[in-house]
């Protein structure tokens, strides 16, 4: 009898370092980052370490347990912005 498959939906946080090097991460799920060289790598590479992650969850309870699995029934992310705000340093 064939497992049933589930599908999951994590909020994946991509920055782009002082490098050019993508890093890529996922709050729900501790310790589950990556990076690549290109966004396509670095989104390829983040789906490899969920998967991983995810198949170590299976094995380990107290690791599963730490994942926030009601992620995708929160509220909706819309995105990230830069604020430009002007500072004066005279006093």
């Amino acid at each position: 009898m064939a497992k049933a498959l589930r599908d999951l939906q994590f909020k994946v946080l991509i920055e782009q370092d002082e490098d050019g090097v993508f890093v890529a991460s996922v709050p729900a799920i501790p310790g589950c980052h990556t990076q690549g060289d290109t966004y396509e790598d670095v989104i390829k590479n983040i789906k490899e370490a969920i998967g991983l992650c995810l198949e170590e969850a299976k094995e380990n309870k107290s690791y599963y347990e730490k994942i926030d699995w009601n992620e995708g029934d929160k509220a909706r992310f819309l995105g990230v912005t830069e604020v430009p705000v002007k500072l004066s340093l005279s006093q």
